[in-house]
């Protein structure tokens, strides 16, 4: 990989999960819904101006309703799931628990695509919700929050899951970028009657105004542009390995700037959980088969 390429992964790794921290900023101000809808609303207007020029707006109407159930399950509800497990649990959290969607992704397209597991993905399941039943037995051993914004969370990375199977089924040789923008937009649609419906009471501070903005813009238009171009550049498969990264800059970013502490049993359940995602994907069987041919 070469070093710009490197570069950009660890720039989009510190997006991603600084992304967890304006979440958690800028959602108790602006409500679970006002949020997001201002977070598709303004992603949309970084992501739609780049279709425009290349000329692929036809594209979304010729698939708009496998978009729009794209932008339901990968978009509108895991943002308003994650906006929720924010206002209860630490950004680092947080951005473990992001890092199972590869591995509901796996069983969702077992399930429902016949994807085959092997033994090797079945071991990777096992240890990776074993690491979340070790991260949820502490947070609620601390007696401060309930089961729910960790069942949300999850949730959250199943809707992953489900809309990366959809891609799979219904939008194959679609551009990613059409399908980034135009989900954008409908979940920008779907959010807006729940939103206007909890607008806030108090105009929010300045401050959740600048990581609202930096969660539309940076974290999520701009993060998306800086991922498509990885794919083209290095493949998916590389690419995807940002998901590793992000749980890292959640967490240093939630001690530097929110002064958030995770323990030894934290740090120990989402080590389990990135070694889970890594065999449930094949990433351990790629780097041995690579040596094997080295």
């Amino acid at each position: 990989m070469a070093i710009k390429d490197l570069l950009s992964l660890l720039i989009l790794a510190g997006i991603w999960g600084g992304s967890f921290i304006f979440m958690r900023v800028a959602a108790p101000e602006f409500g679970i819904y006002g949020l997001v809808a201002l977070r598709t609303l303004l992603a949309t207007a970084v992501l739609l101006p780049l279709l425009l020029l290349r000329g692929s707006i036809k594209d979304v109407r010729n698939h708009w309703f496998a978009i729009a159930l794209v932008g339901l399950a990968n978009t509108a509800v895991p943002f308003v799931l994650f906006n929720y497990s924010s206002l209860h649990l630490e950004a680092g959290v947080n951005a473990i628990l992001n890092a199972t969607a590869p591995m509901f992704g796996a069983v969702v397209a077992w399930l429902w695509l016949g994807d085959k597991l092997t033994k090797m993905s079945v071991a990777g399941l096992l240890l990776g919700f074993a690491g979340v039943t070790v991260i949820s037995q502490q947070k609620l051993g601390e007696g401060e929050i309930s089961m729910l914004p960790i069942l949300t969370a999850l949730l959250a990375t199943t809707g992953y899951g489900i809309a990366a199977c959809m891609m799979k089924k219904w939008l194959q040789g679609v551009k990613p970028l059409v399908v980034a923008t135009g989900s954008q937009a409908m979940a920008s649609i779907m959010l807006a009657p729940f939103a206007l419906a909890t607008l806030p009471s108090v105009m929010p501070s300045a401050n959740a105004w600048l990581n609202a903005v930096a969660l539309a813009v940076v974290g999520t238009g701009i993060a998306y542009i800086l991922y498509f171009k990885l794919i083209a550049d290095i493949g998916p498969s590389k690419a995807i390995t940002v998901a590793y990264l992000v749980p890292l800059f959640g967490i240093i970013w939630g001690v530097l700037f929110l002064h958030e502490h995770l323990s030894v049993q934290t740090i120990a359940g989402g080590l389990m959980i990135l070694c889970g995602v890594a065999l449930t994907t094949g990433v351990f069987k790629l780097k041995r088969s690579a040596a094997k041919a080295a």
